[in-house]
């Protein structure tokens, strides 16, 4: 382990190592019910049914069941899921933060930390080939917490072993950031690969050559 205090290199996922779009989806399942695709929109982010799937609380089949009446799809849960998975890309940005996160690998502990559901989880799985670098996974479906709820934080100080100000944590949304700095991370928004370079020295993070983004 290098000298200095972080030990563990947290990372979010979404727009992060993988990025997403819900437009394009929402567009699509607009064409099988009655509502617009912002109404659609709206009802995935907000909806108390869309948090209790990120929470684990809830089956696929029971998400599915849900939202299906919620917004009168017609269509079957096979065809749900293929338009709910679909919705992920990778950008030569994740390809970046990938390579910086497995150069980090061999002197820090690498974790990842994502409010996400079965479903997108075991699509991400089988598509992107972005978690072996990862010593654990913190999940919201597994932890039955999501962010910026103080549980799933404080389950990764719990179970990395480490004094929160040892570990550097980065998310693209600004809440979940200010929510991982006040229990103790050292916490940055994340805006690309350079600037994720520059937090990481900045804390005295010891990078690979070769792996600072132009």
């Amino acid at each position: 382990m290098p000298a200095g205090s972080i030990k563990v290199v947290l990372f979010d996922l979404g727009n992060v190592l993988v990025d997403f779009d819900f437009g394009p989806a929402a567009r699509r399942l607009s064409g099988f019910c009655g509502q617009s695709s912002s109404g659609i929109l709206k009802a995935f982010f907000d909806s108390r049914t869309t948090g209790s799937f990120e929470k684990g609380s809830l089956s696929a089949e029971e998400f599915y069941r849900l939202m299906k009446d919620e917004m009168r799809f017609n269509l079957g849960y096979e065809s749900f899921v293929s338009i709910w998975n679909e919705v992920f890309f990778f950008t030569p940005a994740n390809r970046q933060v990938y390579h910086i996160a497995s150069s980090l690998k061999e002197k820090y502990r690498i974790a990842l930390l994502s409010n996400t559901n079965l479903l997108h989880y075991r699509y991400l799985k089988e598509n992107f080939p972005v978690f072996d670098i990862f010593e654990r996974q913190f999940l919201s479906f597994e932890i039955g917490s999501s962010k910026p709820e103080k549980e799933i934080y404080q389950a990764v100080i719990e179970n990395m072993g480490v004094p929160a100000e040892d570990i550097f944590y980065t998310d693209d949304r600004d809440d979940l950031v200010r929510a991982g700095a006040s229990c103790g991370f050292k916490s940055f928004i994340f805006k690309g690969p350079k600037k994720l370079v520059e937090d990481l020295t900045g804390q005295g993070v010891l990078l690979a050559p070769g792996r600072e983004p132009g």
